[in-house]
């Protein structure tokens, strides 16, 4: 049987639709790789086995039958620890969700699941998702594909790390300040932030609920826009679930029922054809200090690619770039002080035995249970949200997150996209930042501003680095233009080779 490890969607639904492979053949491929590499790389928290039997073995009937198969029949995919999935631990890789097993799903992963994907497994993350390597896991530490001794990134470091090494063509993640991007930035692979509200929240785990988005991983743009169109789409019970796709002149196109095929047009077009007449903005301040050469050269080299596709790039000014950083862990912190409030040990997840009343039992149980990383999160969002502070600290940060997305929606008058690094460096070496929580923080530099303005943005391989790890370039657009970021990026993507490379683990070389 040939190999089925590391090929996209669309080859493995052909190999299906002409009954080549069975969706359980499929399946057991990708099983027994991570048998042989999850020992080393670290991507899974849980393994999801006898759910992915039957998801197999569904679509498998529906190939006997001669029935129709649904859009990501077969494929495998991997799902974040802190999306909920019936029947299985969500662990959010803390000590006090451990023994949690959820008695609902999350929204996305039930399309994921309803559109015939096959889970392999859950991935490991920074504890709540709060964290930009992924050490911040008190379950084990996820490797970086491409060189075992760095980092994968964070927080969807899992995510990211299953897809670059081959052990599912697609995978979720969440990202709340970069947690899809800058991870994807680190294995070489492709990761997409959607507009805030396109895909539901509904199930996930909330760290900070008005900067949290679900989105998709792949190795391919294709890959990506595909597990988007399914994922996408309004939900009755996220309150901040958008229920209308508009255009590029603010007219209703659509209602988000998963109607949209973000994937659409992308596989037969021309380069040239999908970046046509496009004025893309490179942003002068995310080029400057901070960013690494080595980055900076790639970032500037994709600029010039666009230029040759026939795009015009100039540069543009995000003045209050340089204020993202506070205002994201003034607001960030402050909407996690209060969301992680419910885990107190009364309800649900790991409870101090040895607490003698009710209040001894909330402060064991707490300091307990989470890491430290989470404890200092908690702390900063309660000083900020308290007394005498919140005008000085939060109120401050919404005026200059306003200010913010008016400088993006400024520059979106005259230019369709903007492009950036998605992160300042390449991979860093374990314990390299740990005992340096701002220079950790800055990792995130590039891709927080995205978050705070609520815009689409997609980290896709633009070359490699400093020790040959990989460089992502990240485009942005803005609300509801995820359409035109992927286009954008599928252009560079045939107009390149990067996504050609495989890691060392996918390729099968020693690390």
């Amino acid at each position: 049987m040939q190999n089925l490890v590391g090929k996209g969607i669309k080859e493995l639904r052909k190999l299906l639709e002409t009954k080549q492979v069975s969706a359980r053949e499929i399946l057991r491929a990708h099983q027994a790789h991570v048998k042989i590499h999850e020992k080393d790389v670290g991507a899974f928290v849980c393994f999801t086995d006898e759910l992915a039997d039957s998801q197999a073995a569904a679509v498998d009937e529906k190939i006997a039958k001669g029935e129709q198969l649904p859009a990501l029949a077969g494929i495998p995919v991997a799902i974040k620890d802190n999306m909920c999935v019936i029947g299985y631990p969500t662990t959010c890789a803390s000590k006090i969700l451990e023994n949690f097993v959820p008695p609902y799903e999350s929204t996305a992963v039930r399309r994921l699941f309803d559109a015939g994907a096959v889970c392999i497994g859950k991935t490991n993350l920074d504890e709540f998702a709060m964290g930009s390597s992924t050490e911040n896991s008190s379950i084990k530490r996820t490797r970086n594909p491409w060189n075992l001794k760095h980092v994968p990134g964070g927080s969807s470091g899992g995510s990211a790390a299953a897809v670059a090494a081959g052990f599912a063509p697609i995978s979720l993640g969440s990202d709340t300040g970069g947690s899809i991007r800058q991870p994807a930035s680190f294995c070489g692979v492709v990761g997409m932030k959607p507009t805030y509200g396109l895909v539901s929240r509904f199930g996930l785990v909330a760290f900070a609920s008005s900067l949290d988005q679900i989105g998709p991983f792949g190795r391919s743009v294709e890959d990506t826009a595909q597990a988007l169109t399914v994922i996408a789409g309004h939900d009755r019970r996220d309150s901040t679930s958008l229920k209308h796709y508009l255009d590029d002149n603010g007219l209703e196109t659509a209602t988000l029922n998963g109607d949209i095929d973000f994937a659409k047009g992308l596989a037969e077009s021309s380069p040239e054809t999908l970046i046509s007449k496009m004025r893309i903005g490179i942003v002068k301040e995310l080029l400057g200090d901070g960013i690494n050469e080595d980055v900076r050269k790639l970032v500037l080299e994709a600029a010039n690619t666009f230029e040759k596709l026939g795009a015009t790039v100039e540069e543009v000014s995000l003045p209050h770039a340089k204020y993202a950083l506070p205002v994201y862990y003034i607001l960030a912190t402050a909407e996690a002080s209060a969301n992680l409030a419910r885990f107190d040990g009364v309800r649900f997840g790991h409870r101090n035995e040895q607490a003698q009343d009710i209040l001894s039992m909330y402060f064991a149980t707490r300091q307990d249970a989470f890491g430290t990383e989470v404890k200092r999160r908690i702390m900063l969002g309660t000083y900020v949200l308290s007394s005498g502070y919140y005008d000085a600290y939060y109120k401050k940060a919404q005026s200059v997150r306003r200010l913010l997305t008016q400088d993006f929606e400024k520059i979106f008058t005259t230019y369709d996209l903007v492009i950036t690094p998605t992160a300042p460096s390449v991979a860093f070496e374990f314990d390299e930042k740990t005992n340096d929580p701002l220079a950790m923080y800055l990792s995130d530099i590039a891709s927080i501003p995205v978050n705070l303005a609520g815009l689409p943005g997609i980290s896709l391989p633009c070359g490699f680095g400093n020790k040959n790890m990989p460089v992502g370039l990240q485009i942005l657009g803005k609300p509801l233009a995820d359409a035109k970021v992927l286009r954008a990026a599928c252009a560079f993507e045939k107009a390149t080779d990067f996504h050609h490379q495989t890691s060392a683990v996918l390729s099968g070389v020693s690390v």
